[in-house]
């Protein structure tokens, strides 16, 4: 005979509640991660293999240039120059190899362009990026990784370092989610372009650098093929390296 009592009203009260929330959370994630907008962004064969070397040249030159910021002390002078220099490449780069789209998602039954969405996914990322933070700092080897990140914010002004930011933020979504994105083509992009980004972010010698870009393609790469623009991930990059940069330093003291 079973032992088990059946669910009180008010537990089945809580997990309707529970189940609501489930929907209404998938709900808010398909569109921007996982629903494909319908869109017609061909190209002929000419402008695709441009597009390929215009890539291929940028993410070498793009990834030297990281190496070099990198590479400086923190609190060097040099840093700023060379990380807008960066962003001048990824920029440069994405507008040489050919149309960028901001992209769509489909909220109920209106196409928009993905804003609220996108920071509510920075924000969440963000969070997730915190809650590692706490435990990495327990973790010594990891920790001294992260705070030799940290040490430009630390060592220089914030504001400026929230300015390179910002701006290598946006740089990098033009490049990797706008241009890169289009000239892998159609076969696994997400995957390559997460990869791709990466092994650009090894320039910089910082293993925790390259595990943040791994996460961060990821996700901004599912918004991508969701959405076929780059209004998404840049919302969503510049909302988690902003967040980054302002919690962060007082995590790791």
């Amino acid at each position: 005979m079973s032992s088990e009592r059946p669910p009180t009203r008010g537990e089945r009260a809580a997990t309707r509640r529970t189940a609501r929330l489930a929907g209404r959370a998938v709900g808010v994630v398909k569109p921007v991660l996982i629903d494909k907008v319908e869109r017609d962004h061909q190209q002929t064969d000419a402008q695709f293999l441009r597009r390929r070397i215009v890539v291929a040249v940028t993410i070498v030159v793009g990834a030297t240039l990281l190496g070099l910021s990198f590479s400086t002390e923190p609190g060097d002078p040099s840093f700023y120059p060379l990380t807008f220099a960066l962003a001048a490449t990824w920029v440069a780069g994405s507008l040489a190899s050919g149309p960028l789209h901001l992209g769509h998602i489909v909220l109920g039954n209106r196409t928009r362009r993905p804003v609220l969405t996108p920071i509510a996914v920075g924000l969440l990322l963000a969070g997730v990026f915190v809650v590692g933070g706490l435990i990495t700092r327990e973790i010594p080897v990891l920790a001294q990784f992260t705070n030799n990140v940290l040490g430009y914010a630390k060592a220089g002004s914030l504001w400026l370092v929230a300015l390179v930011t910002l701006v290598n933020g946006v740089a990098e979504e033009l490049f990797f989610r706008g241009a890169l994105f289009a000239a892998i083509g159609r076969k696994n992009p997400v995957v390559i372009s997460t990869l791709l980004y990466a092994l650009a972010t090894v320039a910089g010698g910082n293993p925790v650098l390259v595990f943040a870009a791994a996460i961060l393609g990821l996700v901004t790469g599912l918004q991508r093929r969701a959405g076929g623009g780059v209004l998404a991930p840049i919302l969503t990059h510049v909302t988690w390296s902003m967040g980054m940069l302002l919690v962060l330093p007082h995590i790791f003291r």
